[in-house]
């Protein structure tokens, strides 16, 4: 006898827990969909780096920057201190790390056989 196959959900609660956690995901994957927002990623996963410092990799105006890094905040991707008058930004948590780290292996790392 065949065993059944698995199923994504047995229960309405199981949907609604699929559900809750497929509109997080797509809310984080929205935050990562702009260029600049996740050039300010990639930045930070090499540590914490203040507004000036993001500025100058990005070439981009401080007003600029500061509208990213407020959607980023906004969607607890970026944890922000403050140093005298200085702002300094950092990723929020592991999830946000670790998602960047499979973008980079995906899209950045060099590829076996390139011939590069």
């Amino acid at each position: 006898m065949k065993p059944k196959p698995s199923r994504a959900f047995e229960t309405p609660a199981d949907l609604d827990a699929m559900v809750g956690k497929a509109r997080e995901a797509s809310e984080f994957l929205k935050a990562l969909a702009q260029e600049s927002r996740l050039l300010i990623l990639c930045a930070l996963a090499g540590g914490e780096k203040s507004v000036g410092e993001l500025e100058g990799f990005l070439s981009q105006r401080q007003s600029t920057v500061s509208q990213q890094l407020a959607r980023l905040r906004l969607e607890n991707l970026v944890a922000a201190r403050r140093e005298g008058a200085t702002i300094y930004y950092r990723l929020a948590n592991a999830k946000v790390g670790t998602m960047l780290a499979a973008i980079h292996q995906t899209f950045c790392a060099p590829k076996d056989g390139a011939g590069a």
